[in-house]
């Protein structure tokens, strides 16, 4: 009799595999390297129609050598091109830190637009308590946080008075 399963597994339904073996079937697969040959003949032949039937003739970009072909020294390639493609603005997703840094880059010509010296200062103090908040943050890491300079408001009042002059 022939017994299905094998010893101390649970009695069931035979897989058909089993079957075929214990018949003396045995599937035959071909080769790794035979299925290879196969797909990249088929690939070789599609292209090779496509050419004839002049599916590549004008495509954008023909005859132009292709962007940054080699990006397999930066990983986050597709991040910048797709920055750059999209042409997104990231600055609010930087660290609070390199915000305030940023924006302070910008001072004093940033105030030049203001009308009065108590919408200078009151900018000045916001940014100030901006930048105290930020230092008010807990920091993780074995190294001290990044710190960014409070501004003087007499000096960013007096560089604006000075501008005001001028223009």
């Amino acid at each position: 009799m022939t017994r299905w399963g094998k010893e101390g597994e649970r009695p069931g339904a035979p897989e058909a595999r089993d079957q075929l073996e214990q018949q003396g079937v045995v599937p035959r697969r071909p080769p790794a390297a035979t299925t290879a040959r196969a797909v990249q003949s088929w690939v070789d032949q599609s292209i090779e129609s496509a050419q004839r039937r002049g599916a590549f003739d004008n495509l954008p970009g023909s005859g132009r050598p292709l962007r940054e072909v080699d990006t397999r020294a930066d990983p986050d390639w597709w991040v910048k091109d797709l920055i750059a493609r999209e042409q997104l603005d990231l600055s609010g997703a930087l660290p609070g830190v390199m915000q305030l840094r940023r924006e302070k880059a910008t001072y004093p010509q940033a105030l030049f637009a203001l009308e009065d010296e108590v919408a200078v200062r009151a900018r000045v103090e916001d940014f100030n308590e901006r930048v105290l908040a930020d230092r008010r943050r807990p920091h993780a890491g074995p190294t001290s946080p990044p710190v960014v300079g409070r501004l003087d408001v007499e000096e960013m009042v007096q560089a604006w008075r000075e501008a005001r002059t001028q223009g």
